[in-house]
């Protein structure tokens, strides 16, 4: 059976076929680093996490990107508020930021590109973009002209003398249409500002991520995702000015989670009722908000509440009860004719029909449940059990474990793994380092350090020990 997904530039499922066999890029919009990230920015980075698990565990070869945001202006205000500069802001929260993501059990993106090192890839899409008939400057300012591009509102479904200016697309009495979005931004005093052919200024938000996206996975890949909201503008923007800048192409499979609802209203700053992820971390573990997000098929709403927590703490010690029993069925095992063969391959099956349909988590995590059961039974009905039985349950386990990310507690994870992310760790900070982007490079030494692993820096290059 092929992989479904639910593509939302035409609202349907379709196959997945990658642009290479074997090989899947994917590029999911991160935060914008001004204040610790909340629960509705969590569900992303839990979704798209776990759908990167399931293409690797199915043997794709998957680049991963996610970005940060870590010049705007809701930074510079942060900023003054807490007499800190907008990179010491970024900075701050981008390392907050890796320590949520890490409760969550959220693996690093193989790249997590920052908008201001890209600002020369920001200039120069935007130039071709210039070029190819599609922007105008107007006093150091560069604006898309919208009516350009036919095509757009193809992904929102909006038709464009039906649209108003969306949430952060600025209107000024400069722009040739209300719905043209800026590009550039000609500098204002005190803030931060680049050089540019158009004077000194910095990027538009919807510009990172098209020139980020097509830097790191070619002007055209795979999947593009991120929470609903982004559907219109962001998402739309950047549909339209990375087809401009590069004459067709870009992400062939939109994916969006649904929204989390605080007692059936959507969860947003301007309501008051969003909550900061840490606070939550608090009061459950990330394990179990992780199992609290996969209960739920991504597109769909989920609701929000501290009860709805507590039965995800319960299911997954149910999950966890079962696997306790099978390691202690282990000490008692024996060589004997295999029973469960057939119950773990409809098992592994359901699970895979499961996540092969739009990777759907909730029916992934019933048949989870379903093996619970039978292996309960089995194991309650053999004093002593087949050590092939015992064997093939726990791999089973580690599967369910290395896509879903939290069945399994963090100390029964695949050993195998954590020397990999461990390297990949190691990767990223040399990768600073090279950078000079030295407050990373320290984050990730002394984040190593408070959990046992120490670096020492060599002419040969870094080796690491435990503490």
């Amino acid at each position: 059976m092929a992989i479904r997904v639910y593509n939302t530039t035409h609202n349907q499922k379709e196959d997945f076929i990658p642009l290479v066999e074997g090989r899947v890029g994917m590029y999911c919009c991160g935060p914008t680093t001004y204040n610790y990230i909340h629960l509705g920015n969590a569900r992303p980075l839990v979704v798209f996490d776990t759908i990167r698990r399931y293409l690797l565990w199915r043997g794709f070869e998957v680049t991963y990107v996610q970005n940060f945001t870590d010049i705007d202006d809701k930074i510079i205000k942060r900023g003054v508020q807490e007499n800190l500069s907008a990179a010491q802001i970024a900075a701050k929260y981008i390392a907050a930021y890796f320590e949520d993501a890490q409760a969550l059990r959220v693996l690093p993106a193989d790249v997590h590109p920052k908008v201001t090192e890209h600002i020369e890839d920001i200039v120069v899409m935007i130039q071709e973009i210039i070029d190819n008939g599609h922007a105008y400057v107007v006093d150091g300012d560069v604006y898309f002209d919208v009516t350009s591009f036919p095509q757009y509102g193809k992904l929102s479904g909006r038709a464009l003398e039906d649209m108003q200016a969306g949430a952060r697309v600025e209107v000024g009495d400069v722009k040739r249409n209300p719905w043209d979005f800026a590009l550039w931004k000609a500098a204002k005093p005190n803030e931060p500002a680049w050089e540019s052919p158009w004077g000194m200024g910095r990027p538009g938000w919807h510009i990172e991520c098209s020139a980020m996206s097509c830097k790191y996975l070619g002007k055209e890949f795979d999947i593009h995702g991120g929470g609903a909201d982004l559907i219109f503008p962001h998402h739309e923007n950047e549909i339209a000015q990375s087809q401009a800048a590069n004459s067709g192409g870009f992400a062939r499979y939109w994916l969006h989670n649904g929204f989390i609802t605080v007692n059936d209203e959507k969860m947003s700053k301007s309501l008051g009722n969003f909550f900061l992820l840490r606070d939550i971390l608090e009061k459950f573990s990330g394990d179990i908000v992780r199992f609290y997000l996969l209960s739920t098929h991504y597109r769909s709403p989920i609701d929000f509440s501290d009860d709805k927590l507590l039965m995800a703490q319960k299911s997954l010690e149910r999950i966890r009860n079962s696997y306790y029993l099978l390691q202690e069925s282990e000490k008692r095992a024996v060589e004997a004719p295999a029973a469960l063969t057939e119950t773990i391959a409809i098992a592994k099956a359901a699970f895979v029909e499961a996540m092969d349909d739009d990777f759907n988590t909730a029916l992934a995590v019933a048949a989870v449940f379903d093996f619970c059961h039978e292996l309960n039974a089995y194991l309650q009905d053999n004093v002593q059990p087949s050590t092939t039985d015992i064997k093939d349950a726990k791999q089973l386990f580690a599967d369910f474990d290395s896509v879903l990310g939290m069945i399994l507690p963090q100390e029964q994870s695949n050993s195998g793994l954590a020397e990999d992310l461990l390297q990949l760790i190691l990767e990223i900070r040399t990768m600073a380092r090279g950078k000079k982007d030295w407050a990373t490079s320290d984050f990730i030494r002394d984040g190593l350090k408070n959990v046992g692993i120490v670096l020492e820096d060599t002419p040969q290059g870094v080796r690491w020990k435990k503490a």
